[in-house]
């Protein structure tokens, strides 16, 4: 049985990369950077490969990337109102050195995105004023980072039981086994 819930998470997951109107769209990453201070914030998930590997991207001088590099340790949340369905994500993050595929994935991102990873300044200075931003000409910061799962959860509400199973990963296959809610 727990296979058939896994199944599902694969598949909400998948169709969160793919379609732009699925809730898990759009997931709430949390870091802990060496000022053992937790940081949120939601991050627009861009491709989920067949061994669950989740990759999104950012700006490389973004506080994520910095917190990735003192602590790869991070967690990743998805809710899908509709079907009260939560997944939680514990995982290593890793930032892409591969050029050929930043290459391929930054020829994808539309124009008008692109000028997101050409600021001047870095993610999170002040700005006086947000008609002054200066953008690069020539070079762009753009970054991407993978999340390997080794625990999920998932929580389905429902009546008259909710549904709680973790995930834990050993070696290449998944375990399972049923929480109380």
């Amino acid at each position: 049985m727990p296979d058939d819930f896994f199944n599902e998470l694969k598949e909400e997951l998948g169709k969160g990369s793919s379609s732009k109107n699925h809730p898990f769209r759009y997931g709430v990453l949390a870091t802990l950077g060496l000022e053992k201070m937790p940081r949120q914030r939601t991050i627009v998930i861009r491709m989920v490969d067949h061994s669950l590997n989740l990759f999104f991207y950012t700006d490389m001088r973004s506080k994520k990337v910095l917190h990735i590099k003192e602590n790869n340790r991070v967690s990743l949340l998805f809710y899908h109102p509709e079907k009260m369905l939560q997944i939680r994500i514990e995982g290593l993050a890793t930032i892409i050195k591969n050029q050929n595929m930043l290459n391929e994935h930054w020829q994808n991102v539309h124009e008008a995105g692109q000028k997101d990873y050409t600021t001047k300044a870095t993610p999170g200075s002040i700005l006086p004023n947000p008609d002054t931003m200066e953008y690069l000409d020539d070079t762009h910061h753009f970054c991407m980072v993978s999340v390997e799962p080794f625990k999920i959860e998932y929580l389905k509400l429902k009546r008259p039981n909710h549904l709680r199973i973790r995930y834990s990963k050993k070696g290449t296959s998944w375990e399972s086994e049923f929480l109380v809610p």
